[in-house]
C-alpha cells in the first residue's frame, strides 16, 4: 500500500537539501507522541511495483527516499528497494528501527530511528540492528526533552554508533528548542551531527507531499 509519491528536497540525513523523491508507504506498529505523519497509519491505495518505478522515473530525480510509517512492514518493500538500486538510484531507508533490517538490499542506505524515551516507544527498539549497520548508514535520534539527550548520549557511547556510522539529532519541532540542544550536543563533545526538519522550515509543518 503507497500512501503517497512525491518530489521534494530532502528535508533531514547527511543528504539534507538535495532534491529527492519520496514513496511513502502505509502502516505502522508504533504510535510515537511526536509522530508527524499520523495520516500514514491507515490512508493509502494499492500500487504495482512497475506503477511505483514509472512514478518515481518521471521526476528525472536520481535519490529516492522510502518511508512510511513503517516502510519494513510491507515485504514487497524489498523487491522495490532492490529493482531501484538495479535502475541506478541512490536509495534511502527511513525505518524505525523496530523492525529487522538485516535483509535489506545491502546497496540501500539505511537511516535508523532509535525511539527515544518521549517517544512513548523506547522498548521497540531492537537493539540487534545495531550489529548490522554500515559506515553509509545513518543512526538517527529524535530529541524532545533532556531525558531523551541523556539517553541518546549513553546510547552512543554504550554502542560506539559513531564508530558504526553516522549518527544524527534533531530537536522534536515546536517542543524543544534547537539552540538547546544544540549547546548540549557542544558541551559534551557528542560525534553528531546536528539537524532540523528543514522541510518544515521550507513549507507549513502540516504540509503534506513535501
Amino acid at each position: 500500500m503507497i500512501n503517497e509519491i512525491f518530489h521534494s528536497i530532502q528535508g533531514e540525513s547527511t543528504r539534507a537539501g538535495l532534491p529527492c523523491v519520496f514513496v511513502r508507504l502505509t502502516g505502522c506498529h508504533l504510535r510515537c507522541g511526536y509522530c508527524d505523519t499520523e495520516y500514514a497509519f491507515y490512508e493509502g491505495k494499492r500500487m504495482t511495483l512497475d506503477t511505483i518505478i514509472e512514478r518515481v522515473d518521471a521526476t528525472g530525480c536520481g535519490l529516492v527516499e522510502i518511508t512510511g510509517g513503517e516502510p519494513l512492514l510491507q515485504p514487497a518493500v524489498n523487491p522495490l528497494m532492490t529493482r531501484l538500486c538495479d535502475a541506478g538510484y541512490t536509495v534511502l531507508l527511513e525505518t524505525s528501527g523496530a523492525c529487522d533490517i538485516s535483509n535489506v538490499d545491502p546497496r540501500v542506505i539505511r537511516i535508523m530511528d532509535l525511539k527515544t524515551p518521549s517517544s512513548g516507544e523506547q522498548s521497540r527498539n531492537c537493539l540487534d540492528n545495531i550489529s548490522h549497520l554500515r559506515p553509509g548508514d545513518e543512526v538517527k535520534f529524535v530529541i524532545g526533552t533532556w531525558e531523551d539527550y541523556a539517553w541518546t548520549r549513553d546510547m552512543i557511547e554504550r554502542f560506539d554508533l559513531a564508530e558504526r556510522c553516522t549518527v544524527l539529532v534533531s530537536p522534536v519541532h515546536d517542543t524543544l528548542d534547537a539552540q538547546r540542544l544544540a549547546e548540549w550536543v557542544l558541551a559534551d563533545g557528542l560525534p553528531v551531527r546536528f539537524q532540523l526538519q528543514l522541510h518544515k522550515f521550507i513549507w507549513s509543518p502540516q504540509a503534506r507531499g513535501v
